[in-house]
């Protein structure tokens, strides 16, 4: 895909402060008398003492890590996501335990993927894609949450979705038809061999944007990456629709 060009004195009473001898059960008990100079002042109403004596205080326990399913969406990072659940060890230990599903590469994760999360916030409010993990290891998930599937079926959809909050033109169908001729479905598909790799910006992604295109047209709430399949697809879908109206229309290389 060719890219195009872009883009507030106050006031005091003084106060003289004394000793009183408050007999108190055979003891005798110090107290501060605070006796007031100016004649406006208020007279100190006396009261009965009793000694009380403060229970310790306990200090507070250690939080206790819980463990949540996260369903990575669109503009997440290890990071973020560590940061949202207090994560101890942060983002690296977040990878640590979910390596094998992650991949070999911390920076890339995709919408969809599901970690596994320890989470020391005792009022961490799970978002639109968190669970919490009972102690027999089953999920629930609120039912109002929408999942995709991490497949060309769910990016698909999902970036639909965002284009309809956005009113981005597109269908299922127009947007399908393009990824097929473009990347066979491969997200981290990339010419190194036309006129635009020679230029030094490569075509990336299922809809195969170069560098200056995914700047100009990357949509807001997706992750800033080219080869993120919704922000590869979402990008290419707003492009398209600034140039020839909608994806839809396009039917050859653009």
């Amino acid at each position: 895909m060719p890219g195009r060009g872009k883009h507030r004195s106050p006031r005091t009473n003084p106060f003289t402060r004394g000793v009183i001898a408050v007999g108190a059960g055979g003891a005798v008990l110090a107290l501060p008398l605070t006796a007031a100079t100016t004649a406006s002042a208020a007279q100190p109403t006396q009261a009965a003492v009793t000694s009380v004596q403060a229970a310790p205080q306990s200090a507070p326990a250690a939080a206790q890590a819980k463990t949540l399913t996260y369903t990575v969406v669109s503009g997440d990072t290890l990071s973020s996501i560590a940061r949202k659940y207090g994560t101890s060890g942060g983002w690296k230990r977040l990878y640590q335990d979910n390596r094998a599903t992650v991949g070999s590469n911390p920076q890339l994760i995709r919408p969809g993927l599901k970690l596994k999360v320890k989470s020391t916030k005792t009022s961490a409010s799970s978002n639109s894609a968190a669970s919490d993990t009972s102690s027999n290891g089953s999920t629930t998930t609120p039912a109002s949450v929408k999942t995709y599937a991490n497949n060309l079926d769910g990016w698909i959809r999902e970036a639909l979705d965002v284009m309809q909050q956005k009113g981005i033109p597109g269908t299922y169908d127009g947007i399908y038809r393009n990824i097929m001729r473009e990347s066979s479905g491969n997200p981290q598909a990339i010419n190194n061999w036309d006129s635009n790799a020679a230029a030094g910006t490569p075509s990336k992604g299922l809809l195969q944007v170069i560098d200056p295109t995914f700047a100009a047209y990357h949509v807001s709430g997706t992750a800033y990456d080219p080869y993120d399949p919704v922000a590869n697809i979402t990008a290419a879908c707003n492009y398209a629709a600034a140039r020839y109206g909608s994806i839809d229309n396009v039917f050859g290389p653009y």
